[in-house]
């Protein structure tokens, strides 16, 4: 059997995974001494609680290697193989953090680590749709290549309503941060080549914001892979949320639109109040 894994960082909530035979595998979210495990126990606003508190920004890691040697031994001892998903390691060691747990298992022929140059759903888009593939009878080696082929594909953007949590985390000048709450700047995130990097400066309040930045995404929508499309947000206002949706439901190009919470990793460096349209271009 084939087996498939992605980092927490996915941010696909509890649902998904379960309905796609998903395992997950947590990063830690340390906030002072204090270290937890991403998507147990924690939630977002407990984080925003605590770095406004605080003014600091809460700091992500790895998992360990033991933690995932541990998780890939129990699907190895069961005679089965492993596609696993990582955000990109420009960001993160959770990528060779697996590579080196199925080097000491020496199961490199079993597990197969895909680094996905992206973050948050862009993962999720495809852990997904290595699930499906899986489904569909496909090898592990054919299932990584259908990965491989669809990476540079994944069009993952954030538009961010505060700075501020960017600055703690030392992403953004003190100048900038200060700027951008006075001018009700919103910078649009994208992910490319691996790394975030600004795209647009959007300003106004984010209720106008957000449905400006979702009809600028429209022909890019239009000729996406129709089988789903995220609305992945940290605590968006749910009237904010609701129009996207209808929006992309409008467009009837897709078969599913999902939204998910961003997991508390991802929460971390964006603060509340982000949201993003994520999908894989044709």
């Amino acid at each position: 059997m084939i087996r498939i894994l992605a980092d927490s960082t996915c941010d696909l909530g509890a649902r998904l995974p379960r309905l796609h035979h998903l395992s997950i595998l947590p990063l830690h979210i340390l906030l002072g001494e204090q270290d937890h495990l991403d998507g147990e126990g924690l939630s977002p606003d407990e984080i925003f609680a605590w770095s406004d508190s605080t003014k600091k920004g809460p700091k992500t890691a790895a998992p360990s290697v033991d933690e995932a040697r541990q998780m890939l031994k129990s699907g190895l001892d069961a005679g089965d193989e492993w596609v696993c998903f990582t955000i990109s390691s420009d960001m993160s060691a959770s990528y060779s953090v697996l590579l080196l747990a199925a080097k000491q298992l020496h199961a490199e022929d079993r597990v197969h680590v895909v680094d996905s140059r992206n973050l948050s759903t862009g993962v999720g888009l495809l852990a997904l749709q290595a699930c499906d593939d899986a489904a569909r009878g496909l090898s592990a080696p054919e299932i990584c290549a259908h990965a491989a082929a669809t990476v540079d594909r994944v069009r993952s953007s954030f538009v961010v309503d505060t700075l501020e949590y960017l600055h703690r985390g030392g992403r953004c000048g003190g100048l900038t941060s200060m700027m951008g709450s006075v001018l009700r700047i919103h910078p649009k995130i994208v992910v490319e080549n691996g790394l975030m990097r600004p795209d647009h400066k959007y300003r106004g309040h984010l209720e106008a914001v957000i449905p400006h930045y979702v009809r600028d995404l429209e022909t890019a929508l239009l000729s996406a892979v129709p089988k789903r499309v995220f609305i992945t947000h940290s605590g968006c206002d749910a009237e904010i949320v609701s129009k996207v949706r209808a929006f992309l439901e409008g467009l009837g190009r897709f078969e599913e639109v999902l939204e998910t919470v961003t997991g508390g990793v991802v929460s971390s460096h964006c603060g509340p109040g982000t949201l993003g349209v994520l999908f894989i271009a044709e």
